[in-house]
């Protein structure tokens, strides 16, 4: 069943019938035309995506080719110490507002949610295995999101996607989180690298706020430098 969320045209159609009712407010109609440009301005250009979309597709088969060994050793290495899946799905929110399925490496416990409440993970989270703590300090676990972006679920570069019941919840904390909802999520966030894993709502939020700034500014290189900056991060054991 498909997550409902009032989504991007959605709110510049309540942003345009609220202009309606401010049209005879002079106070007040400056602002709505500032509100209005930015929920037209919020996204990329056709060839932005076309390139953007390329480059994902070549990224993800060439870390496929180059980490396979690597990612088939992590793979065994979480069988063998439960013999249980080593890869964990979940539903997400990505493009459109929409659900999607994401893949992970499973870093914790197969009971960790066994009464279904959505809960985030802390530091030193008791439902970590093992392996799953060094995996998640260092974002080996992302790996199989991979196969999300070339499903076309997720882009290289982007906005983490958040769980439905979590991104209600941003939403009706921070409505502008809906401007995401128009680009693919991303494996690499420029969010995530400066400020870390969410712990809170307030922390999403923030993240959010930075994930737009993304959206606002996006460029190629921009994108370039995140995978850059990230990639060198993980290599150097930087944990964020």
């Amino acid at each position: 069943m498909e997550f409902e969320f009032n989504t991007v045209p959605a709110f510049e159609e309540s942003v345009e019938k609220t202009g309606k009712k401010l049209s005879q407010r002079p106070e007040k109609w400056q602002q709505h035309q500032q509100t209005y440009k930015t929920a037209q301005s919020y996204r990329l250009s056709l060839s932005q995506t076309q390139i953007k979309r390329s480059f994902d597709i070549l990224v993800a088969l060439s870390a496929f080719a180059l980490f396979s060994p690597v990612i088939i050793v992590i793979a065994i290495l979480i069988w063998l110490y439960d013999f249980h899946n080593p890869i964990f799905s979940q539903k997400r929110v990505g493009l459109n507002g929409k659900e999607f399925t994401i893949y992970k490496f499973r870093s914790m416990r197969i009971d960790s949610e066994s009464d279904g409440v959505p809960r985030l993970c802390e530091d030193n989270d008791s439902r970590l295995t093992a392996i799953g703590a060094f995996l998640r300090d260092h974002h080996l676990d992302e790996f199989p999101q991979l196969w999300n972006v070339l499903r076309g679920d997720m882009s290289i570069v982007g906005p983490r996607p958040e769980r439905p019941y979590f991104t209600q919840q941003i939403i009706e904390k921070y409505p502008d989180y809906r401007l995401l909802f128009r680009i693919r999520p991303g494996l690499f966030s420029e969010a995530t690298l400066y400020n870390g894993y969410t712990e809170t709502i307030a922390q999403m939020v923030r993240r959010a706020e930075m994930d737009i700034d993304y959206l606002r500014d996006y460029s190629f290189a921009r994108d370039v430098k995140i995978i850059y900056d990230t990639t060198m991060s993980i290599i150097c054991g930087k944990k964020f």
